[in-house]
């Protein structure tokens, strides 16, 4: 079969729609420049889906448990080993990205003779201000979209989401470029990482079509998935008192901040 170019495509082409099929029902995760740092949110039932990877680094993830801490795992020791072998400070997510997971999770996509990373990532790096944050989405095929400075757009997003379709990815993205501000409140951010997290979270209409739901619809899908589930938070602080700028929000933290 991989003699045959025709025949290597179509094998690609199914184990894509498998890892998708097996990403859908992953609960979204959205990350977001604040004032004072970087949100991550998600809400989940039982498992962790929010990790600190090095010093200004930390990552969420959706996915297959056992895939998603071999690349944690892999992300921590790379950054480790960097910031040994030089400096803390020459430790970078762009380089630990682009040059170490993505060819690792390309490199495991197209070997249709061995299992590929059920996996969905997204990472952040804060910077000394929002205009430096950055964000990166890493796919389970080694593909990497970035939002912040390594983005080239004029004005890039200070945002990053992640859901288990293309649908709900798309349009978290569209709620946050509509309602985000990069000077917001922790609790304004909370409150839109929720919402953002409801509309990917939404299950798509019978019609397929891909549209905003209503600010009531949001909410009140809101009200309902907390009522059997929780909130997982936590920051990448911008001015931390320590080299490690990550903290998970303890439950008291939510209570005061959820709406």
């Amino acid at each position: 079969m991989i003699e045959e170019p025709y025949r290597w495509v179509e094998a690609i082409a199914n184990r894509r729609e498998y890892i998708e099929t097996q990403l859908a029902p992953g609960s979204p995760i959205a990350a977001l420049s604040y004032r004072d740092g970087i949100l991550f949110l998600t809400v989940g039932r039982a498992r962790q889906k929010l990790f600190e990877i090095y010093d200004r680094i930390a990552m969420g993830a959706i996915g297959h448990p056992g895939d998603i801490e071999r690349l944690r795992m892999a992300a921590i020791e790379l950054a480790s080993t960097e910031g040994f072998t030089r400096s803390a400070a020459d430790v970078s997510l762009r380089r630990l990205a682009y040059y170490s997971l993505s060819p690792l999770l390309k490199t495991a996509f197209e070997q249709i003779y061995g299992a590929p990373f059920l996996a969905r990532m997204i990472f952040a790096e804060v910077g000394a201000t929002a205009a430096e944050d950055l964000f990166l989405r890493v796919e389970y095929d080694g593909a990497i979209t970035a939002n912040g400075p390594a983005a080239g757009a004029t004005h890039p997003a200070r945002f990053s989401v992640i859901s288990g379709t293309n649908r709900g990815t798309g349009l978290m993205e569209e709620f946050l470029r509509r309602e985000h501000d990069a000077g917001c409140t922790l609790n304004r951010a909370m409150k839109l990482a929720l919402d953002a997290w409801s509309v990917g979270n939404l299950p798509a209409p019978e019609d397929g079509e891909a549209e905003m739901p209503a600010h009531e619809t949001i909410a009140r899908h809101r009200t309902e998935e907390l009522k059997s589930a929780s909130v997982e938070a936590s920051v990448l602080e911008r001015n931390g008192a320590s080299a490690i700028r990550y903290r998970a929000l303890t439950s008291e933290e939510l209570k005061a901040l959820l709406p």
